[in-house]
């Protein structure tokens, strides 16, 4: 590191946890995040002044004036401009540092292992469950952690999946079947609620690059913004899963890209 680094990182490089050692992972380090919203604004903000060496920055969707009640990453004069095109002009100037690498494409089956590789940590940042069950699949055959978060109303839930195995993954979580697919659009979400999961969400992915602390991987966080509150589940991996369980392969899917 250079001594602009050394002065830019220097209240985490205090930490024990982290040091110098860590500081340089997290400069070596590629994660690759999905979805550029409410989730993803905060995860990516963090990243990028944490200063983890890559981004990779996935959305196909573009700035809409109902998105900057919460998806800090963008701002009223970026309305209709691509959200990846606006989170490098965000990302850039919290740390020019920082490389941007940004996909405005389908998440399908095609275009996720090109994304997958070389990818340290996945953080899933999108609000549809085809697009996090296709990650999931992927990320487990692959064996990158995954870093999952969501939020809506004032409810908000984070866990990590380790891609190891005798882990669980998301499908243990929520088996395919009868999902409703809900989402802020139609259910409405508190504009601090996705702040804090994705915060949460950053702070994990910055513990699985460095090996600080203890991650979330096995528990479920739930948080109830109303009453603010927090509870920690234990999230055991189901053996019947047809991802992770015995003779799982992962489920090839195609996904639409994420909101």
């Amino acid at each position: 590191m250079n001594d602009d680094q050394l002065l830019r990182y220097s209240r985490q490089i205090m930490l024990p946890a982290i040091g110098i050692e860590g500081q340089e992972r997290l400069l070596r380090s590629r994660v690759l995040i999905v979805g550029l919203g409410g989730l993803g604004s905060p995860v990516a903000l963090y990243l990028a002044a944490a200063g983890v060496g890559t981004l990779v920055v996935a959305d196909f969707d573009r700035v809409d004036l109902s998105n900057l009640q919460r998806q800090i990453l963008h701002t009223t004069d970026r309305l209709d401009l691509p959200k990846v095109d606006s989170a490098r002009r965000s990302l850039g100037a919290i740390n020019p540092e920082v490389k941007v690498q940004g996909f405005a494409g389908l998440i399908d089956t095609d275009a996720l292992p090109p994304l997958l590789a070389k990818v340290d940590v996945v953080v899933d940042c999108c609000d549809n469950f085809p697009t996090r069950f296709a990650l999931n699949a992927a990320c487990h055959r692959a064996g990158i952690p995954l870093i999952s978060g969501a939020a809506i109303r004032a409810e908000g839930q984070v866990t990590v999946f380790s891609g190891t195995p005798g882990g669980p993954c998301y499908q243990c979580l929520y088996p395919r079947e009868g999902q409703t697919g809900e989402t802020c659009t139609h259910n409405g979400v508190l504009s601090p609620l996705v702040g804090i999961v994705g915060a949460i969400q950053a702070a994990e992915t910055l513990k699985v690059l460095t090996g600080a602390g203890q991650t979330l991987a096995g528990r479920l966080l739930l948080i109830d913004a109303l009453r603010m509150e927090f509870r920690t589940l234990q999230l055991p991996p189901d053996p019947s899963c047809p991802v992770c369980g015995p003779g799982g392969q992962g489920l090839q899917s195609q996904a639409p890209a994420p909101h």
